[in-house]
């Protein structure tokens, strides 16, 4: 049973027993151009030997140059899914999910459900932060989480018009050096989340990476409000 006091506390009471469908990056018509569409996803120690690890979730509502900053969209649920056991299935979730201008998280903890449909673990919550917009606003937790959410530079340098050249036979030289490249997505936005919390929170990685560094298994998901 949800607990309405504290789902009231978190302003979040049309998140009840609201199921979400997953949608990928561009695959699905109904995520693009919406903070439905997942562009970058990272997963990394913030220094090394560090006892945390940061998740940050890029969502792009548009791609070109100079754009104005976009907004989270309320419907739309994003899931870090976490595989602790090895089997490539979710053993733990952290939701993040827009209400009223702040970013409200949930979990680490077991989903009610696994798979491509998600509910919004409102009895599990992790913190809040209010979503930036030109200036960066972070929140950290008692437990030593830190949040955040809001408008990012796009980190992904691709000279994207060459590459269409290319593929389209028009480039008969090939992709250029990198000192003649351009960055097509230089002066875009992405619309971030990101999450840094301790490895105690997560329990020990069952796998290792090429370089025999111990790892977790993850990946991301975002669900729109059906």
């Amino acid at each position: 049973m949800k607990r309405t006091k504290q789902i009231l506390a978190f302003a979040l009471p049309a998140l009840i027993g609201v199921v979400l469908i997953a949608a990928d990056h561009i695959d699905a018509p109904s995520s693009m151009n919406t903070t439905a569409d997942i562009a970058d996803y990272f997963a990394f120690e913030p220094s090394v030997g560090s006892d945390n690890t940061v998740f940050a979730v890029d969502l792009q509502t548009n791609v070109l140059p100079d754009l104005a900053y976009g907004t989270f969209d309320e419907n739309v649920l994003t899931e870090i899914n976490i595989d602790t056991d090895g089997d490539l299935v979710e053993d733990l979730v952290i939701q993040a999910i827009p209400r009223d201008g702040r970013m409200y998280f949930f979990g680490p903890v077991a989903p009610t459900q696994t798979g491509l449909s998600s509910e919004v673990l409102v009895d599990s919550p992790l913190g809040d932060v209010e979503i930036s917009s030109t200036t960066a606003v972070t929140e950290t937790t008692p437990e030593d989480v830190k949040l955040f959410a809001g408008p990012r530079q796009d980190p992904f340098y691709f000279d994207f018009f060459q590459f269409n050249a290319v593929i389209g036979g028009m480039a008969p030289g090939g992709f250029k050096v990198a000192a003649e490249a351009t960055d097509t997505f230089d002066g875009a936005n992405t619309m971030s989340i990101v999450v840094e919390l301790p490895n105690a929170m997560l329990g020990t990685p069952t796998a290792t990476n090429v370089l025999g560094i111990p790892v977790y298994k993850t990946w991301v998901t975002t669900n729109i409000k059906q």
